[in-house]
């Protein structure tokens, strides 16, 4: 039977993502077996990397609260146990699961990182870094990528180097900072460059609008920029406060195990406050007893 992932962690249920990640922290470096020679210490270390992988996924952990193990088990109903999804891109075409092998846009069969539980030293890897050096998969080469924060979010080919060959390949939308895409031949590290505007958090999405004192005063209309370089046109209420944020569903990042979910697109309204004014203007302030 598997043990409580919260007691695998040696933390409460409502642990902060913080306390979450200390502990996760402090027990897979105690428990890597290229660190730790004991008995058992790999598979402690991989009970470890399912327990954060899935209390440090909002989406996960709001499952594995509700029904437990349960949430993961394709038989029992839960809700990321043992789904199957295709992707058609143009002349690609691939699939994954919760637990099974990919199809690659090369056509070969081969391990794509996104479904279901991480290899857990990916998991590590991607948490730490490689610090030590474990010949694990050193016969396949990895390369890293650089992508825009538009290109992760909506989706994007590139053309790789590999052994002097140009490769084109399909990122999926949805790909975050740190993943792995594993084909056949090759490791592919993503590398998702931050954006001026747009801040992510899980498949949701943050952006922070100005405002004019009295856009916020007298309500407005204003337009806001989307993933889909679409310009959105809101309504600003009258009487708006600073940092009231405004919820814009479905408008934020796919789900890359599943193009169906996306997440949402918060929009943040900062006020304005002037630092010069007039002498007319202060007065007409105060007139207004503002």
């Amino acid at each position: 039977m598997k043990r409580d992932f919260y007691e695998v962690l040696g933390i409460k249920k409502g642990s902060s993502k913080e306390e979450i990640k200390s502990a996760y922290r402090k027990l897979a470096l105690q428990f890597h077996p290229d660190r730790n020679k004991e008995a058992g210490a790999e598979e402690k270390f991989k009970e470890i990397n399912e327990a954060y992988e899935v209390l440090s996924n909002e989406q996960k952990k709001s499952a594995y609260d509700q029904y437990g193990h349960a949430a993961f088990d394709p038989n029992a109903g839960g809700g990321f146990g043992g789904h199957t999804y295709t992707r058609q891109n143009g002349p690609f075409s691939y699939t994954w699961s919760s637990g099974g092998e990919q199809q690659n846009p090369f056509g070969d069969s081969s391990n794509f990182d996104f479904g279901g539980f991480s290899n857990p030293f990916d998991i590590f890897e991607q948490f730490f870094g490689n610090p030590y050096g474990s010949s694990r998969e050193a016969k396949i080469p990895t390369y890293k990528i650089e992508i825009s924060f538009l290109e992760a979010a909506n989706g994007v080919e590139k053309e790789v180097n590999v052994n002097g060959h140009r490769k084109k390949v399909h990122i999926p939308a949805g790909v975050d900072d740190g993943q792995r895409i594993r084909f056949s031949e090759f490791i592919l590290y993503i590398d998702v460059l931050p954006d001026k505007i747009f801040k992510r958090e899980e498949n949701d999405v943050y952006v922070s609008v100005n405002l004019k004192i009295s856009q916020a005063i007298l309500g407005d209309e204003i337009n806001v920029p989307t993933l889909d370089n679409e310009p959105l046109r809101i309504k600003i209420k009258p009487g708006t406060q600073p940092n009231t944020l405004v919820r814009l569903r479905g408008k934020g990042i796919s789900n890359v195990n599943n193009p169906r979910i996306k997440g949402d697109l918060y929009i943040r309204l900062l006020v304005e406050i002037p630092t010069r004014l007039s002498g007319h203007q202060k007065d007409v302030i105060k007139d207004l007893g503002l």
